[in-house]
């Protein structure tokens, strides 16, 4: 029973629920992005340079003889995997500076002046004193 208990105090801590649903939201926001680039981006890509499939760029190693399939290397989906990779990480890199830039403004903020200590204060009241003699 103890190692349930620990599994449970494990599994229940922030930082590792904060991870799994970082994963979740990341794995579908990477899903967006490709369907940004798959069905938006990369259309009019293509079309700009004349009616070109980015996934149907392959280079052909070894023709297909009977029912053996072809050798291919497949770059044109690399370069939409590239494409894919740039933008999330473009992404990711403004959603950071943003964090940033509002850690910044909230550090930035004027903090109130700091109480005075003890020796102060009776540094204070000594020159008061010394002030009404």
């Amino acid at each position: 029973m103890k190692l349930l208990d620990e599994f449970k105090a494990f599994a229940m801590r922030g930082n590792v629920i904060d991870l799994a649903v970082a994963v979740i939201i990341g794995g579908a926001f990477g899903k967006i992005v490709s369907s940004f680039v798959n069905d938006i981006l990369m259309p009019p890509i293509g079309l700009l340079l004349g009616g070109l499939d980015f996934k149907d760029l392959v280079f052909t190693m070894k023709e297909a003889v009977g029912e053996t399939p072809a050798v291919t290397l497949n770059y044109g989906m690399f370069v939409q995997n590239v494409v894919d990779f740039l933008i999330i990480a473009f992404a990711i890199f403004m959603a950071i500076k943003g964090m940033t830039s509002f850690k910044k403004k909230e550090e930035e903020a004027p903090a109130a002046p700091p109480a005075p200590t003890k020796d102060q204060e009776l540094l204070s009241e000594i020159r008061d004193l010394l002030k009404n003699k």
